[in-house]
Protein backbone atom coordinates (compact mmCIF):
# COMPACT_ATOMS: atom_id res chain seq x y z
CA UNK A 1 0.00 0.00 0.00
CA UNK A 2 2.96 2.79 0.87
CA UNK A 3 4.13 1.98 -2.82
CA UNK A 4 1.02 2.95 -4.42
CA UNK A 5 0.88 5.83 -2.25
CA UNK A 6 4.43 6.60 -3.29
CA UNK A 7 3.53 6.66 -6.69
CA UNK A 8 0.92 8.87 -6.08
CA UNK A 9 3.22 11.38 -4.43
CA UNK A 10 3.07 13.99 -6.69
CA UNK A 11 -0.71 13.78 -6.74
CA UNK A 12 -1.23 14.70 -2.83
CA UNK A 13 1.05 17.02 -2.80
CA UNK A 14 -0.87 19.33 -5.89
CA UNK A 15 -3.88 18.79 -4.06
CA UNK A 16 -2.22 19.74 -0.67
CA UNK A 17 -0.61 22.93 -2.10
CA UNK A 18 -4.15 24.07 -4.17
CA UNK A 19 -5.80 24.00 -1.33
CA UNK A 20 -3.24 25.83 0.62
CA UNK A 21 -3.22 28.26 -1.59
CA UNK A 22 -6.86 28.95 -1.13
CA UNK A 23 -7.73 28.70 2.40
CA UNK A 24 -11.60 28.88 3.45
CA UNK A 25 -12.37 29.34 7.17
CA UNK A 26 -15.09 27.20 8.62
CA UNK A 27 -18.50 26.59 7.08
CA UNK A 28 -17.25 28.45 4.67
CA UNK A 29 -15.51 26.27 2.53
CA UNK A 30 -17.35 26.37 -0.69
CA UNK A 31 -14.66 25.92 -2.88
CA UNK A 32 -12.83 23.29 -1.12
CA UNK A 33 -15.99 21.04 -0.91
CA UNK A 34 -16.42 21.36 -4.60
CA UNK A 35 -13.29 20.40 -5.38
CA UNK A 36 -13.74 17.08 -3.24
CA UNK A 37 -16.70 16.53 -4.29
CA UNK A 38 -15.36 16.20 -7.88
CA UNK A 39 -12.43 14.52 -7.58
CA UNK A 40 -14.58 11.92 -5.61
CA UNK A 41 -16.75 11.44 -8.38
CA UNK A 42 -14.41 11.25 -11.22
CA UNK A 43 -13.47 8.17 -9.13
CA UNK A 44 -17.32 7.29 -9.38
CA UNK A 45 -17.52 7.26 -5.71
CA UNK A 46 -21.59 8.18 -4.78
CA UNK A 47 -21.34 12.24 -3.03
CA UNK A 48 -23.61 13.44 -0.51
CA UNK A 49 -23.27 17.04 0.44
CA UNK A 50 -24.27 17.98 4.20
CA UNK A 51 -23.94 20.63 7.03
CA UNK A 52 -23.76 23.08 4.42
CA UNK A 53 -19.95 22.65 2.89
CA UNK A 54 -19.39 18.83 4.31
CA UNK A 55 -19.33 16.27 1.78
CA UNK A 56 -19.49 12.71 2.37
CA UNK A 57 -18.38 9.90 -0.15
CA UNK A 58 -19.71 6.68 0.06
CA UNK A 59 -17.74 3.66 -1.58
CA UNK A 60 -19.69 0.25 -2.00
CA UNK A 61 -18.52 -3.09 -2.85
CA UNK A 62 -21.05 -5.88 -1.17
CA UNK A 63 -22.92 -5.57 2.15
CA UNK A 64 -20.21 -6.07 4.80
CA UNK A 65 -18.73 -3.70 7.19
CA UNK A 66 -18.75 0.01 6.92
CA UNK A 67 -15.96 1.92 8.42
CA UNK A 68 -15.29 5.39 7.73
CA UNK A 69 -11.91 7.74 7.74
CA UNK A 70 -12.01 11.62 8.49
CA UNK A 71 -10.54 14.79 7.50
CA UNK A 72 -11.20 18.35 8.30
CA UNK A 73 -11.23 21.14 5.86
CA UNK A 74 -11.40 24.61 7.42
CA UNK A 75 -8.45 27.25 7.99
CA UNK A 76 -7.73 29.53 10.35
CA UNK A 77 -7.78 33.44 10.82
CA UNK A 78 -4.28 33.91 9.99
CA UNK A 79 -1.88 35.87 7.79
CA UNK A 80 0.87 33.09 6.53
CA UNK A 81 4.41 34.65 7.14
CA UNK A 82 6.05 31.80 4.91
CA UNK A 83 7.66 32.70 1.69
CA UNK A 84 6.42 29.15 -0.62
CA UNK A 85 5.32 29.52 -4.10
CA UNK A 86 1.94 27.84 -2.32
CA UNK A 87 1.58 30.31 0.21
CA UNK A 88 -2.47 31.45 0.79
CA UNK A 89 -3.31 33.75 -1.67
CA UNK A 90 -5.75 35.16 1.10
CA UNK A 91 -4.44 37.77 3.49
CA UNK A 92 -6.30 36.79 7.25
CA UNK A 93 -6.49 33.20 5.95
CA UNK A 94 -4.05 30.44 6.11
CA UNK A 95 -4.09 26.20 6.67
CA UNK A 96 -1.78 26.88 9.92
CA UNK A 97 -3.06 23.34 11.26
CA UNK A 98 -2.32 20.76 8.26
CA UNK A 99 -6.42 20.27 7.26
CA UNK A 100 -4.99 21.23 3.70
CA UNK A 101 -2.80 18.27 4.00
CA UNK A 102 -5.85 16.01 5.52
CA UNK A 103 -8.01 16.78 2.54
CA UNK A 104 -5.06 16.06 0.29
CA UNK A 105 -4.08 12.68 1.93
CA UNK A 106 -8.41 11.32 2.29
CA UNK A 107 -8.69 11.98 -1.55
CA UNK A 108 -5.95 10.23 -2.75
CA UNK A 109 -6.69 7.50 0.34
CA UNK A 110 -10.15 7.17 -1.78
CA UNK A 111 -8.29 6.87 -5.18
CA UNK A 112 -6.40 4.03 -3.92
CA UNK A 113 -9.26 2.21 -2.67
CA UNK A 114 -11.58 3.01 -5.68
CA UNK A 115 -9.35 -0.12 -7.23
CA UNK A 116 -9.33 -2.57 -4.32
CA UNK A 117 -11.92 -5.24 -3.73
CA UNK A 118 -13.76 -5.77 -0.50
CA UNK A 119 -16.76 -6.40 0.99
CA UNK A 120 -18.42 -3.45 2.71
CA UNK A 121 -18.91 0.12 2.56
CA UNK A 122 -15.63 2.91 2.91
CA UNK A 123 -17.24 6.28 4.30
CA UNK A 124 -14.75 9.42 3.58
CA UNK A 125 -16.05 11.87 5.55
CA UNK A 126 -14.95 15.61 4.47
CA UNK A 127 -15.67 17.82 7.85
CA UNK A 128 -15.77 21.50 7.63
CA UNK A 129 -15.28 23.73 11.11
CA UNK A 130 -13.35 21.69 13.41
CA UNK A 131 -11.57 24.77 14.30
CA UNK A 132 -13.44 25.93 17.00
CA UNK A 133 -16.93 25.38 15.35
CA UNK A 134 -17.75 21.64 16.33
CA UNK A 135 -18.59 20.96 12.27
CA UNK A 136 -18.02 16.93 13.83
CA UNK A 137 -20.97 17.38 16.12
CA UNK A 138 -23.72 18.94 13.09
CA UNK A 139 -21.99 16.19 10.16
CA UNK A 140 -23.29 13.33 12.72
CA UNK A 141 -26.80 15.45 13.32
CA UNK A 142 -27.29 15.18 9.74
CA UNK A 143 -25.72 11.50 9.55
CA UNK A 144 -22.28 11.40 8.56
CA UNK A 145 -21.55 8.28 10.65
CA UNK A 146 -25.50 6.70 10.21
CA UNK A 147 -24.74 2.68 10.02
CA UNK A 148 -21.05 3.05 10.67
CA UNK A 149 -19.38 0.77 12.50
CA UNK A 150 -16.08 1.96 13.61
CA UNK A 151 -13.85 5.32 11.98
CA UNK A 152 -10.18 6.22 12.02
CA UNK A 153 -8.51 9.92 11.66
CA UNK A 154 -5.17 11.48 10.90
CA UNK A 155 -3.73 14.68 12.10
CA UNK A 156 -0.30 15.64 10.41
CA UNK A 157 2.13 16.78 13.67
CA UNK A 158 5.03 19.18 14.37
CA UNK A 159 6.24 18.11 17.42
CA UNK A 160 6.95 14.19 15.69
CA UNK A 161 9.26 13.52 13.33
CA UNK A 162 8.41 13.38 9.47
CA UNK A 163 7.24 10.09 8.96
CA UNK A 164 6.45 8.73 12.27
CA UNK A 165 2.99 7.62 13.07
CA UNK A 166 2.35 8.63 16.59
CA UNK A 167 -0.95 6.06 17.78
CA UNK A 168 -1.88 5.07 21.24
CA UNK A 169 -5.15 3.67 23.36
CA UNK A 170 -7.01 5.65 25.40
CA UNK A 171 -7.59 9.34 26.18
CA UNK A 172 -4.90 11.21 23.49
CA UNK A 173 -6.54 14.78 23.42
CA UNK A 174 -8.35 16.78 26.16
CA UNK A 175 -11.68 18.09 26.09
CA UNK A 176 -12.14 22.07 25.63
CA UNK A 177 -14.17 23.99 27.45
CA UNK A 178 -14.61 28.17 27.26
CA UNK A 179 -15.46 30.08 29.94
CA UNK A 180 -16.27 33.89 30.60
CA UNK A 181 -16.25 35.67 33.71
CA UNK A 182 -17.97 38.82 33.89
CA UNK A 183 -17.26 41.32 37.21
CA UNK A 184 -19.73 43.83 37.66
CA UNK A 185 -18.16 46.61 40.31
CA UNK A 186 -18.91 50.53 41.01
CA UNK A 187 -16.70 52.37 38.65
CA UNK A 188 -15.47 56.39 40.10
CA UNK A 189 -12.36 58.35 39.73
CA UNK A 190 -8.68 56.53 40.39
CA UNK A 191 -7.91 58.88 42.82
CA UNK A 192 -10.99 58.22 45.05
CA UNK A 193 -10.63 54.19 45.20
CA UNK A 194 -12.69 54.03 48.40
CA UNK A 195 -15.83 55.39 47.03
CA UNK A 196 -15.75 52.40 44.19
CA UNK A 197 -15.97 48.53 44.04
CA UNK A 198 -12.86 47.82 41.97
CA UNK A 199 -13.87 45.10 39.63
CA UNK A 200 -9.84 45.04 38.45
CA UNK A 201 -8.94 44.04 41.92
CA UNK A 202 -11.34 41.48 42.14
CA UNK A 203 -11.29 40.46 38.74
CA UNK A 204 -6.99 39.53 39.46
CA UNK A 205 -8.10 37.71 42.85
CA UNK A 206 -10.17 35.75 40.59
CA UNK A 207 -7.80 34.94 38.38
CA UNK A 208 -4.90 33.73 40.91
CA UNK A 209 -7.38 31.80 42.70
CA UNK A 210 -8.59 30.10 39.84
CA UNK A 211 -5.20 28.43 39.64
CA UNK A 212 -5.40 26.47 42.56
CA UNK A 213 -8.09 24.57 41.04
CA UNK A 214 -5.45 22.41 39.46
CA UNK A 215 -2.62 22.29 41.97
CA UNK A 216 -5.16 22.26 45.01
CA UNK A 217 -8.23 20.46 43.40
CA UNK A 218 -7.29 18.07 41.00
CA UNK A 219 -5.03 15.17 42.01
CA UNK A 220 -1.76 15.36 41.25
CA UNK A 221 -1.66 12.14 39.28
CA UNK A 222 -3.82 13.52 37.07
CA UNK A 223 -3.69 16.04 34.35
CA UNK A 224 -5.70 19.27 33.57
CA UNK A 225 -5.32 22.66 32.77
CA UNK A 226 -7.50 26.02 33.32
CA UNK A 227 -6.01 29.05 31.46
CA UNK A 228 -7.53 32.83 31.41
CA UNK A 229 -6.17 33.68 28.03
CA UNK A 230 -8.11 37.41 28.08
CA UNK A 231 -9.06 40.25 31.16
CA UNK A 232 -10.21 43.27 29.62
CA UNK A 233 -11.78 45.98 30.85
CA UNK A 234 -11.94 49.95 31.62
CA UNK A 235 -11.38 53.43 29.25
CA UNK A 236 -8.77 54.86 31.48
CA UNK A 237 -5.70 55.39 32.83
CA UNK A 238 -7.51 57.09 36.19
CA UNK A 239 -10.83 55.61 35.79
CA UNK A 240 -12.21 52.64 37.80
CA UNK A 241 -14.35 50.81 35.26
CA UNK A 242 -18.10 49.43 36.39
CA UNK A 243 -16.99 45.71 35.05
CA UNK A 244 -14.23 43.96 33.88
CA UNK A 245 -14.47 40.65 31.66
CA UNK A 246 -11.86 37.34 31.97
CA UNK A 247 -11.94 34.85 29.52
CA UNK A 248 -10.50 31.49 29.60
CA UNK A 249 -10.44 27.48 28.57
CA UNK A 250 -10.54 24.35 30.56
CA UNK A 251 -8.77 21.02 29.25
CA UNK A 252 -9.13 17.37 30.72
CA UNK A 253 -9.57 14.01 30.10
CA UNK A 254 -11.98 12.54 32.73
CA UNK A 255 -15.96 13.50 32.89
CA UNK A 256 -15.08 13.92 36.72
CA UNK A 257 -12.11 16.31 36.71
CA UNK A 258 -14.17 18.20 33.44
CA UNK A 259 -17.40 18.98 36.13
CA UNK A 260 -14.88 19.73 39.53
CA UNK A 261 -12.91 22.37 37.38
CA UNK A 262 -16.46 23.53 36.06
CA UNK A 263 -17.99 23.76 39.59
CA UNK A 264 -15.40 24.95 40.85
CA UNK A 265 -14.82 27.97 38.51
CA UNK A 266 -18.22 29.29 39.13
CA UNK A 267 -17.84 28.91 43.20
CA UNK A 268 -14.81 30.76 43.19
CA UNK A 269 -15.59 33.49 41.04
CA UNK A 270 -19.08 33.73 43.03
CA UNK A 271 -17.75 34.28 46.42
CA UNK A 272 -15.12 36.33 45.81
CA UNK A 273 -16.99 38.61 43.88
CA UNK A 274 -19.48 38.47 47.03
CA UNK A 275 -16.64 38.96 49.55
CA UNK A 276 -15.71 42.30 47.42
CA UNK A 277 -19.45 43.55 47.05
CA UNK A 278 -19.48 42.99 43.29
CA UNK A 279 -21.88 40.95 41.02
CA UNK A 280 -20.59 38.26 38.71
CA UNK A 281 -21.70 36.69 35.59
CA UNK A 282 -20.67 33.64 33.98
CA UNK A 283 -20.82 31.50 30.75
CA UNK A 284 -19.23 28.03 30.51
CA UNK A 285 -19.50 26.68 27.52
CA UNK A 286 -18.42 23.08 26.91
CA UNK A 287 -17.09 22.44 23.55
CA UNK A 288 -15.19 19.46 22.55
CA UNK A 289 -15.17 15.67 24.53
CA UNK A 290 -12.27 14.24 25.18
CA UNK A 291 -10.94 11.90 22.33
CA UNK A 292 -10.27 8.68 23.47
CA UNK A 293 -8.80 6.02 20.80
CA UNK A 294 -10.88 2.46 21.62
CA UNK A 295 -8.58 -0.15 22.36
CA UNK A 296 -9.14 -2.88 19.75
CA UNK A 297 -9.16 -0.78 16.87
CA UNK A 298 -6.12 1.17 18.12
CA UNK A 299 -4.40 -2.36 17.92
CA UNK A 300 -5.56 -2.89 14.55
CA UNK A 301 -3.87 0.75 13.83
CA UNK A 302 -0.68 0.01 15.70
CA UNK A 303 -0.43 -3.09 13.82
CA UNK A 304 -0.84 -1.29 10.38
CA UNK A 305 1.95 1.05 11.25
CA UNK A 306 4.06 -1.19 12.75
CA UNK A 307 3.86 -3.00 9.12
CA UNK A 308 4.90 -0.13 7.29
CA UNK A 309 7.42 0.31 9.85
CA UNK A 310 6.23 4.19 11.19
CA UNK A 311 4.70 3.38 14.72
CA UNK A 312 5.81 4.76 18.23
CA UNK A 313 3.54 5.43 21.07
CA UNK A 314 1.74 8.89 21.02
CA UNK A 315 1.98 11.37 24.18
CA UNK A 316 -1.35 12.51 25.67
CA UNK A 317 -1.95 16.28 24.55
CA UNK A 318 -3.91 18.89 26.28
CA UNK A 319 -5.26 20.12 22.36
CA UNK A 320 -8.48 19.50 21.51
CA UNK A 321 -10.09 17.32 18.60
CA UNK A 322 -13.62 16.87 17.67
CA UNK A 323 -12.83 14.06 16.31
CA UNK A 324 -14.08 13.07 19.28
CA UNK A 325 -17.35 13.61 18.38
CA UNK A 326 -17.29 10.22 16.35
CA UNK A 327 -15.52 8.34 18.81
CA UNK A 328 -17.72 8.89 22.06
CA UNK A 329 -20.69 7.16 19.35
CA UNK A 330 -18.62 4.42 17.68
CA UNK A 331 -15.11 2.85 18.19
CA UNK A 332 -12.79 4.90 16.90
CA UNK A 333 -8.45 5.76 16.41
CA UNK A 334 -6.98 9.53 16.02
CA UNK A 335 -3.32 8.75 14.70
CA UNK A 336 -0.39 11.58 14.52
CA UNK A 337 1.68 11.81 11.19
CA UNK A 338 4.86 13.46 12.03
CA UNK A 339 6.23 16.35 9.78
CA UNK A 340 8.21 17.83 11.55
CA UNK A 341 11.92 18.44 9.49
CA UNK A 342 14.58 20.75 11.08
CA UNK A 343 16.60 19.93 8.00
CA UNK A 344 14.23 21.79 5.83
CA UNK A 345 13.58 24.24 8.60
CA UNK A 346 9.70 22.88 9.12
CA UNK A 347 10.20 23.21 12.76
CA UNK A 348 6.53 25.98 13.57
CA UNK A 349 4.09 24.73 15.61
CA UNK A 350 0.59 24.27 14.13
CA UNK A 351 -1.26 27.97 14.43
CA UNK A 352 1.46 29.58 13.47
CA UNK A 353 1.73 31.82 10.82
CA UNK A 354 4.91 30.23 9.73
CA UNK A 355 3.42 26.58 10.00
CA UNK A 356 4.43 23.87 7.02
CA UNK A 357 4.17 20.47 6.88
CA UNK A 358 6.92 17.83 4.87
CA UNK A 359 5.34 16.88 2.26
CA UNK A 360 7.66 13.63 1.75
CA UNK A 361 5.54 12.22 4.88
CA UNK A 362 2.21 12.32 3.21
CA UNK A 363 1.85 9.60 1.14
CA UNK A 364 2.91 7.47 4.98
CA UNK A 365 -0.66 9.28 5.88
CA UNK A 366 -2.54 8.19 2.90
CA UNK A 367 -1.12 4.53 2.78
CA UNK A 368 -2.25 3.85 6.56
CA UNK A 369 -5.91 5.13 6.04
CA UNK A 370 -6.50 2.79 2.83
CA UNK A 371 -4.07 0.16 4.79
CA UNK A 372 -6.79 0.99 7.88
CA UNK A 373 -10.04 0.70 5.77
CA UNK A 374 -9.10 -2.82 4.14
CA UNK A 375 -7.89 -4.01 7.35
CA UNK A 376 -11.05 -3.53 9.42
CA UNK A 377 -13.17 -4.50 6.43
CA UNK A 378 -11.11 -7.90 6.37
CA UNK A 379 -10.99 -8.66 9.99
CA UNK A 380 -12.15 -5.84 11.62
CA UNK A 381 -10.90 -5.16 15.57
CA UNK A 382 -11.10 -9.20 16.77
Amino acid sequence: MLEEALELKDEVIKLRRDFHMHPELGFEEFRTSDVVEEYLENLGIEVKRMCTTGVVGSLKNGSGRVFALRADMDALPITEKNDVPYRSRHPGKMHACGHDAHIAMLLVAAKILSNKDFDGEIRFIFQPAEEGFNGALKMVTEGAIDGVEAIAGVHVWSELESGTLAISPGPVMASVDGFKVIVRGKGGHGASPHQTIDPVVIASSIVLNLQTIVSRNVSPLKSAVVTVGRIYGGTAFNIVPDAVTLEGTVRAFEPEIRDLIENRIFTISRRIAEAYGADVEIEYTRMNKATVNDEKLTDLAIKVAKRMGKWKPQDRTMGGEDFSEYASRIPGVFAFLGVRNEKKGIVYPHHSPKFDVDEDALPIGVAFEASMALEFLKQGMD
